[in-house]
């Protein structure tokens, strides 16, 4: 699966990956079709990785959004999405069950695909969605056109 973003909560992390099989076998767009991950890790003692010799594992280059509620007069600003809040849902409310207490999943962050091609995540030209369950610290990751 490709690496597409880490979303630092504090004292833990949310990784997504999503699969970037040509001609596009996978369900990548549903939290639970196996064709996307997210997970919860403890930010303390994390390790950078080599990316794997062979595959499509990471975006051609890395992103960095800001947060920002409203840019300066005359400025341009690069916001990826949403953090936090509620989703600016595509088509229509897809929020997640957590599948340990199949409780409602808590709204993480809505990412774009980004103004360039070398890091954009392929959404389909749509958005991606990530969710979490603190109690089960499980994550989930779709997304919609």
């Amino acid at each position: 699966m490709q690496f597409i973003a880490q979303l630092d909560l504090g004292e833990r992390s949310l990784l997504v990956f999503m699969c970037q099989n040509d001609p596009g076998l996978c369900d990548e767009w549903a939290a639970t079709g196996g064709g996307n991950r997210a997970l919860l890790v403890a930010r303390r003692g994390l390790v950078e990785m080599a990316a794997p010799s062979s595959g499509v594992t990471t975006l051609g280059a890395e992103f960095y959004g800001q947060l920002a509620e409203t840019a300066p007069e005359g400025t341009r600003r690069v916001v990826l999405g949403i953090w936090g809040g509620e989703p600016d849902w595509l088509q229509g409310d897809d929020t997640p069950r957590c599948p340990g207490c199949e409780q409602e999943m808590s709204f993480v962050a809505q990412l774009e695909e980004g103004p360039d091609h070398r890091y954009s995540a392929n959404f389909g030209g749509g958005c991606g969605y990530a969710f979490a369950c603190d109690g089960c610290e499980q994550a989930l990751f779709l997304w919609q056109q």
